[in-house]
């Protein structure tokens, strides 16, 4: 494999303080950093006077799902037609050429976690991608990796407006109770037949990724904006036992000392822009400072489309305004979510021996006149301005 030497940048590991110095990529990974490196062997990339960054992490997105500019009928980010579908995979529908893509790593993102929409209280399967194939399976880090639900007014819209449960919020709950007793009953199923030393012919692919759930092999990743429903959220998730995230987050700073205490990751956002619901009307970029001052795990989503991806450093800068402090905007797009997610073993800050996933900027990317010069993943270009 090429490898890279990258000379006299602006290095900004996240792990520790910035400085001035080189990094060696070799096979993909990040394999050495000091402040002097000679490497006669590697391709030199001249860095002096730029600033490199991991590249940006966001752990809820719909690109390549909702695909960009081919208008709202062809849109694959919701199978609205039953309250349950826990079967599909945003994988099945993810679209490597999506435009939004080779934006996005203008923008210094390299690595997302694509779900399904909205519209249903269980949505399906999310994945963890990066942007480094135009093959979707050479692409995926993590699959399944998430099962997408979803609490508020969304799934409500979608279904009353055909009369059918869920209407309310007491509708959203019971369909993911319901849903969960379900899979229980059908684990049961399974270990009796284990037990009697039978064949179980009954696979139902609904319920296998809910079983997956409830063994906490992966998080129940819920969409909750307002505070009463980050709260039946929780509940869900002590009454069945599941690890659990919440999506979106708005009024959370709301309730930070409870969530806190009950040790749940949040993924906060979209912030910049229209609110749109009555459900965001409390939306604050505050909430960034007061949740990273009570200690909780947190990451910044841009809800792509909602805010296009490439976008994620001005959304972030935009939080420097209302007292946020740029270290944690950082964590925010890097580390935190790469720990949401549990792949910061591979990723989210620059260290010898993970990927080396790096953004080369002409200057600060929270500074709104710098521009990604290059982006970099496991070690290959793949975004040169």
């Amino acid at each position: 494999m090429h490898n890279l030497l990258l000379k006299k940048g602006k290095i900004f590991p996240v792990s520790k303080k910035p400085f001035v110095g080189d990094i060696l990529i070799e096979n993909g990974k990040i394999s050495k950093i000091s402040e002097n490196i000679e490497e006669s062997s590697a391709e030199i990339i001249d860095a002096s006077e730029k600033y490199i960054f991991p590249g940006f992490i966001d752990a809820h997105s719909h690109i390549g799902l909702f695909e960009e500019g081919v208008g709202g009928s062809y849109q694959d980010g919701n199978e609205a037609t039953d309250p349950v579908t826990s079967q599909v995979r945003a994988i099945d529908a993810f679209y490597p050429e999506d435009a939004a893509i080779k934006r996005a790593l203008a923008g210094g993102v390299t690595t997302v976690m694509i779900v399904p929409g909205s519209a249903n209280p269980i949505g399906g399967q999310g994945a963890i991608v990066k942007f480094n194939s135009q093959i979707t399976d050479e692409s995926i880090i993590r699959e399944p990796a998430g099962l997408k639900m979803a609490l508020g007014e969304n799934p409500k819209r979608v279904y009353g407006s055909t009369n059918k449960i869920p209407s309310t919020r007491l509708g959203n709950a019971a369909i993911i109770r319901d849903y969960f007793i379900k899979v229980k009953n059908y684990m049961k199923k399974k270990e009796l037949a284990k037990k009697d030393g039978k064949d179980f012919s009954e696979i139902d692919i609904k319920y296998e990724i809910g079983e997956k759930v409830l063994k906490k092999e992966i998080p129940a990743r819920i969409h909750a904006h307002r505070k009463d429903d980050i709260l039946t959220a929780i509940r869900l998730a002590e009454e069945f036992n599941f690890d659990l995230i919440i999506e979106h987050a708005t009024e959370a700073y709301k309730i930070a000392d409870y969530i806190k205490e009950k040790n749940i990751p949040l993924i906060l956002g979209p912030l910049l822009g229209f609110r749109t619901k009555l459900e965001t009307r409390d939306m604050s970029f505050e909430s960034i400072s007061i949740i990273n001052e009570k200690g909780i795990l947190c990451s910044l989503m841009c809800d792509h489309p909602v805010i296009h991806l490439e976008y994620a450093s001005i959304q972030a800068a935009t939080a420097l305004r209302y007292g946020a402090k740029e270290e944690d905007l950082l964590k925010m797009l890097t580390i935190n979510p790469a720990k949401i997610l549990k792949i910061d073993s591979r990723v989210g800050t620059i260290d010898a021996g993970k990927d080396a996933d790096l953004v080369i900027w002409s200057g600060h990317p929270f500074e709104f006149k710098s521009y990604v010069e290059k982006t970099i993943i496991e070690g290959k270009i793949v975004y040169e301005r």
